[in-house]
């Protein structure tokens, strides 16, 4: 018997990797003999970077980057042990979590260290590039990424404009001959999982602005501001950014990517979906397991078990879900492919105490699940 294990991990509790070993072992515990496939998985979000280095027996790489407010900090990014592929999250360096709460102002905030990130990951040689765009701190249009690989954008006297998302009013031309030329070679696929244009009531500004400390009247500045790169770069590069699926992701990330060559938006489980060849190890499954720290009805839209349990209905696989715990509406994942889903915890106890045990009850839960199986069996 085969068992694809492939979960995402339970946030601030155990990695995807943590996961799939707990999983194992409680299984292992009544099926000792079955053959075991574990594929720590990830949707573009945290967690990616850690999911693909264990996924594709890389190795992480530390590196000093430009922090949302100017200031230095280390930031990882993974690449894969064929040395061909770099993982990066763009939160690494230009995260939220970066910028205390009474210093989070977008209009200031810049993702200059995600281009950073970029440029080290080109400096080894890679082939291709994995982006994963959420958990921003920033709403520049990823105009200060862009500014680390090469485009400059010029105000009205030819200066370089400052970093911050309000900054890109100043913007009067887009010159993109000092572009990293490396970039024309490599393979770049940003994990966009959010449709919003970039600019208007359901673009960047206005949907992801507040909670990133943007005001009523900074989420009118920054719109604005927003506008106004893509009226340049329409003229400038003949690009239309403004009402790209997708463009809004990150603060206008989605829609600055977009100056660069060999990219493509995708929804982030389906990158390391491809990225792990989940399908080609579910061919020869009996059964697929996969899970998440908690599960509810926004599971379905673009989550790690929903995008495993996909996969595997395409090869005509059973599905089951671990979870950390559950919301009353989880149930509509019953809908999208998983057959059955089992929460582990077993008894009530605070949030750092069945954080702590989260090893513990997954594998718990996991010879229970198994021990179920075999009946069924």
């Amino acid at each position: 018997m085969k068992i694809v294990i492939a979960p995402d991990s339970f946030k601030e509790s155990l990695s995807a990797l943590g996961v799939a070993d707990a999983i194992e072992t409680g299984f292992k515990k009544v099926f000792p003999n079955a053959t075991y496939v574990k594929i720590p998985m990830a949707d573009g979000g945290e967690g990616t970077v850690q999911s693909l280095a264990d996924a594709l027996q890389g190795r992480l790489i530390t590196v000093e980057v430009t922090a949302p407010l100017g200031n230095k900090v280390k930031a990882e990014f993974a690449i894969s042990g064929d040395e061909q592929t770099a993982i990066i999250e763009m939160a690494a360096a230009s995260g939220l979590h970066l910028v205390p709460i009474e210093k989070r102002d977008p209009t200031k905030t810049t993702s200059y260290g995600t281009g950073e990130l970029i440029k080290a990951a080109l400096d080894l040689g890679v082939k291709k590039l994995i982006l994963g765009i959420g958990g921003s701190a920033t709403n520049d249009g990823g105009v200060g990424m862009l500014q680390a690989l090469g485009i400059r954008f010029l105000d009205i006297n030819g200066k370089e404009i400052g970093f911050g998302g309000s900054a890109l009013n100043n913007i009067e031309k887009i010159d993109r001959t000092s572009l990293d030329a490396r970039l024309q070679n490599v393979e770049l696929q940003v994990a966009c999982d959010v449709n919003n244009p970039l600019c208007g009531e359901k673009g960047a500004s206005a949907t992801f602005g507040p909670q990133k400390g943007a005001t009523p009247n900074m989420v009118e500045q920054l719109d604005r501001a927003l506008a106004h790169f893509a009226k340049i770069a329409e003229r400038d590069l003949h690009l239309n950014i403004r009402d790209q699926a997708g463009a809004g992701a990150a603060g206008g990330m989605g829609g600055g990517l977009l100056l660069l060559p060999n990219v493509q938006l995708k929804a982030g489980v389906q990158i390391v979906i491809d990225a792990v060849r989940l399908a080609e190890h579910l061919k020869d499954a009996d059964l697929v397991i996969t899970g998440e720290g908690r599960m509810d009805s926004q599971t379905i839209h673009g989550k790690t078990p929903i995008g495993v349990a996909k996969t595997a209905k395409a090869n005509n696989k059973p599905v089951i879900a671990i979870t950390g715990c559950l919301r009353e509406d989880y149930d509509v994942v019953y809908n999208h492919g998983i057959d059955a889903v089992f929460p582990i915890i077993r008894q009530l106890g605070t949030l750092e105490e069945t954080l702590a045990k989260g090893r513990e009850n997954l594998e718990s839960a996991a010879q229970n699940v198994a021990r179920l199986y075999k009946l069924a069996h």
